[in-house]
């Protein structure tokens, strides 16, 4: 049985799809189309005549759903719409980890700990979000928010890993990572910031 929450996901999940379809004209589904070749047959790709249908066909096996949405997203800006892969890339579906939150103290050292990443890690963010195990996508959709304002860009990146991480989420993981940027500096920075704060 699915949760309500889970069905209120599925039901935006599918509202987004469709926009996304409307918004798509003959020439670009036919270069999806294209770039879905090897997942989908010649035989079921010429029965295709709506950005709908080649969801349905895509998520029937298991190529899309809410919390599979990177390979569309990549395809996407393959045939330059990148306003619809960022479409794609904001929603994001409650999955295991995403439906609860670290504790309250561990809440509050996340929260220091983004405020001085996003002071001092700058125009590298890229390695850092990498390195958190970002893909590329989320990377580019995130990068086209913030193209000048880097400490916005670096907490809306923080804040895409802490939602993938929900409960698991860990101010120590954000400084392993640091570290092994070789960004010690900041590392120690927030190591630093959390003693002041009795953390």
């Amino acid at each position: 049985m699915f949760s309500l929450c889970e069905r209120m996901s599925s039901l935006q999940f599918d509202a987004v799809l469709l926009e996304i379809s409307n918004q798509l004209s003959s020439d670009e589904l036919e270069k999806l189309k294209f770039l879905y070749r090897e997942k989908i047959g010649k035989k079921d790709r010429e029965k295709i005549n709506s950005g709908i249908k080649l969801f349905q066909v895509l998520t029937e096996r298991g190529e899309l759903g809410a919390a599979e949405t990177e390979a569309l997203s990549e395809r996407l800006q393959q045939i330059q719409r990148h306003d619809l892969a960022d479409k794609l890339t904001a929603f994001e579906s409650p999955s295991g980890n995403t439906d609860s939150e670290p504790d309250q103290a561990e809440k509050a050292k996340l929260d220091i700990a983004t405020e001085v990443i996003a002071e001092n890690v700058g125009r590298h963010w890229r390695k850092l979000g990498r390195k958190l195990g970002l893909s590329d996508v989320k990377l580019e959709s995130i990068g086209r928010r913030y193209p000048t304002e880097l400490e916005e860009t670096v907490v809306e990146l923080l804040k895409a890993w802490r939602k993938s991480r929900g409960a698991q989420a860990r101010a120590k993981e954000l400084i392993e990572a640091l570290r092994a940027c070789d960004y010690n500096l900041t590392a120690d920075k927030v190591e630093g910031k959390l003693a002041a704060q009795g953390y």
